[in-house]
Formats: C-alpha cells, structure tokens, sequence
C-alpha cells in the first residue's frame, strides 16, 4: 500500500495555518505556520523523531519564532517615515511657518493668510498686516505670536 511520511503532515498543517492567515490576518497563524514548516523540514531530515519529541519542538519552535517576530521584526514594520506623524494634518504641518495677518488679532482673534486662503488665529493683540509665528494648533485655529 501507498506510504504517506509524517513530514508531509506538518508541511500540510503548515499550508492550512498560513491559508488561515489569510482568512484572519494578524501575523499570528503565519508564524505557527512557519513552526510547522520548520517541523516538517526537521522530521524530513530526522524521521526517527517520536510523536512527543515533534509536539515538544513544534511548540518550542512556534513560541521562538513568535517571539522574533514581536522582537525584532514587529519594530522595523512599525517604523515610521520622517514627518509621518503629521502627514494629513496640515494644521500641525504650519507649526513653526511665518504669515500675515488679514484681519488683525482683536480680543485673541484674528486671520492670517496661508496659500491663497485664511485661518483663523488666536494670540497676542496685533494689527492689520503683521507677520506671526504659528506655535501651536487647536484644532482649526492657529496659535501663534508675533515676529520680530
């Protein structure tokens, strides 16, 4: 009769746990995946390996694996771009830039030109035309102080 070696089996649980993966994203079955591949690779190499002997390195081997990802590998996805943090926040992005005022800061409330249009801003009594320095964002609204 036909002879089905046991690595096959955990190359086969490798296969359906990766496919899982697909199924239910989150990097988790893809590494107990890989366990299983690594485990059908070393019975493929060792095939005197007992059942216990497999389960036992199949768990040490998913943990260690799991554990390089969530080490070493989960930082350096996670890395972001320089400037990142404010892309789509365009707001944040005019911390620290210079404009004119086109409607002077009266009771800490005023606009200044930014492109071809206006933001509200909030500081320091200035008048019509000054230049400010954004500092700080509160939602729409630009906080700034004035230059000298």
């Amino acid at each position: 009769m036909w002879e089905f070696s046991a690595h096959y089996l955990w190359w086969i649980l490798a296969v359906l746990l990766i496919a899982g993966e697909i199924l239910l994203p989150g990097y988790f079955l893809l590494w107990i995946g890989l366990a299983a591949a690594a485990m059908g690779v070393l019975l493929w190499l060792l095939p005197s390996l007992g059942l216990l002997v497999q389960s036992l390195l199949f768990g040490a081997l998913a943990i260690a694996i799991c554990m390089a990802y969530a080490r070493w590998l989960r930082p350096r996805l996670e890395r972001r771009q320089p400037g990142g943090e404010r892309l789509n926040r365009r707001a944040e992005q005019m911390i620290g830039q210079r404009y004119e005022l086109v409607e002077a800061i009266v009771n800490g409330r005023g606009k200044a030109r930014v492109g071809d249009g206006q933001w509200l801003v909030s500081g320091p009594e200035l008048p019509l035309g000054s230049t400010v320095e954004v500092v700080a964002v509160d939602g729409t609204t630009l906080k700034v102080r004035a230059t000298t």
